[in-house]
């Protein structure tokens, strides 16, 4: 289902405020990321950006990427995965794929090329397990990159990977060896 425009506005406030800065919407999150449903609205509504509980809950419904999760009781929520902010979503390690994908730039390949596959400011490398959402994420920075890892080898090597709870998969850098092809 396609989100309105309104939605999507809303929905790039929202991970701004639950992954990057909470102080935007003037609330705080908890240790593991979770913001109160009610400081949230309210921030968000004081902010200027109009919100109820109903388009909120359309928004984490809707949410093509599913980044946003609420608790049992639907009085917390929070990013699933993506913040530059210190917190602990409990990942759980897990067996990855053989292959997994990386969408970039292809601004960027020569700085991957010798410095890897590197975080930046969020807390973990975010890759894929399918192409199209790989390349649908390069688009976003500029002409689209698709990088193919081997996984299998990066696991069996000892580098730890987790799967988010809305399918991302995550990892601390790739080095450069194991990127197997860099297809344009």
């Amino acid at each position: 289902m396609k989100q309105s425009n309104r939605d999507v506005e809303l929905g790039r406030f929202l991970s701004l405020v639950l992954r990057h800065d909470p102080s935007a919407a003037g609330i705080r999150l908890d240790p593991h990321g979770w913001a109160d449903v009610e400081d949230l609205l309210a921030g968000c509504n004081k902010a200027g950006k109009k919100i109820d509980f109903e388009s909120l809950e359309r928004i984490v419904r809707e949410n093509g990427k599913q980044r946003y999760a609420f608790n049992e009781e639907r009085n917390k929520i929070r990013a699933n995965q993506g913040h530059s902010l210190s917190v602990d979503v409990g990942l759980r390690e897990s067996l990855p794929p053989d292959l997994l994908y990386h969408g970039t730039a292809t601004r960027f390949l020569d700085s991957i090329r010798s410095e890897g596959i590197q975080k930046l400011s969020r807390q973990h490398v975010h890759l894929s397990a399918d192409e199209k959402t790989a390349v649908e994420v390069g688009k976003r920075h500029g002409k689209a990159l698709l990088l193919r890892i081997d996984a299998k080898s990066m696991h069996r090597d000892g580098h730890r990977f987790y799967l988010s709870d809305n399918h991302v998969w995550l990892c601390d850098s790739v080095p450069w060896e194991y990127v197997v092809a860099d297809i344009k």
